[in-house]
């Protein structure tokens, strides 16, 4: 089944690579910094989110030998390369390029195009009002797919609590390239109305900073994915709601849960039984509560349950 997630990232890729074109096209023929760093932005954007698509793709692996619980972290190793590569190869570049510009300014040069000669300004201002369209469309089809999957939760909050880094990386990426795009505007406008080319190198600093704390958020984020995460405290109240519940239990010792994937949710519960309790009994219960809390929350794929003495539990926790 193809994952929820992948028409906002085709989107996105079809709208950086039309993009990165325009961009370096008009970069090229003006000698605009801001405009070369927003192409390198979205040629590294375009890049991410085939490498999203790679990751996406290799964690749908079945699980085998060597990886008993599948390969469902796969997307969190990709997405983490992603930010890395927003942090070295659309931010650090953009400050690189942006400093040279501010170290030696020269004003943008008119554009030679099958014989035509074309203000360099308004060749910069088409392009980018072009890209902003474009990511604009990419942003609405990431936004609409985000609010659909996290419902009505605040965007921050959304991404703090998500655990599919593929969504949240791609509206990231396209809210610090309208960020950026309106940095480039400002830049490529007051550099012209002003005649202050320095100002285009400071739009290209500007844009570079955008994506360096994009990159450390992001990496930040799918960093605490991918060496583990619990489970949202509203399914763990409920894995604990559903285990007191069952007549036997007498004391929940611990519940432990981690993402294995977006939609792979491992769980362990310690349970201390009652002691009247026959094998058979025992067993019942075991097996009804792992299909309860299955059925209660597909991505709960796998549940271990440990029996033990609460005195005990109580004793390794204190070692």
């Amino acid at each position: 089944m193809a994952h929820e997630s992948t028409g906002a990232i085709y989107a996105a890729a079809g709208a950086n690579l039309a993009i990165a074109t325009a961009k370096f096209v008009g970069g090229f023929l003006t000698g605009s910094t801001a405009m070369i760093a927003e192409g390198v932005h979205s040629v590294v954007d375009t890049a991410n989110q085939v490498l999203l698509l790679v990751g996406l793709k290799r964690s749908e692996k079945p699980a085998d030998a060597r990886h008993p619980f599948g390969y469902g972290r796969e997307i969190y190793f990709y997405a983490f390369v992603v930010a890395l590569m927003i942090f070295l190869g659309g931010g650090l570049f953009a400050i690189y390029e942006g400093l040279h510009r501010i170290w030696h300014p020269e004003p943008d040069r008119d554009a030679e195009f099958l014989g035509y000669r074309l203000p360099g300004f308004w060749v910069n201002v088409t392009i980018l009002g072009f890209a902003t369209a474009a990511e604009g469309f990419s942003w609405v089809v990431a936004m609409r797919q985000f609010w659909k999957e996290k419902g009505a939760r605040s965007a921050l909050h959304a991404i703090r609590r998500s655990k599919d880094p593929s969504l949240f990386t791609v509206l990231a990426e396209d809210t610090a390239a309208l960020i950026g795009l309106l940095i480039a505007f400002a830049g490529v406008i007051l550099a012209h109305l002003l005649e202050m080319p320095m100002l285009d190198g400071l739009a290209s600093v500007g844009i570079g900073l955008v994506l360096v704390g994009m990159a450390a958020f992001l990496m930040f984020e799918t960093h605490g994915l991918l060496i583990g995460e619990a489970a949202d405290p509203e399914l763990v109240a409920l894995i604990e709601e559903l285990a007191r519940a069952e007549p036997g239990v007498r004391h929940l010792n611990e519940v432990l849960t981690q993402h294995l994937g977006p939609s792979d949710i491992l769980v362990n519960l310690s349970l201390d039984m009652a002691d009247d309790l026959s094998a058979g009994e025992v067993e019942s219960l075991v097996t009804r509560l792992d299909r309860t809390l299955k059925q209660r929350n597909p991505d709960v794929k796998r549940v271990f349950i440990e029996i033990q003495a609460k005195a005990a539990a109580q004793a390794r926790a204190a070692a």
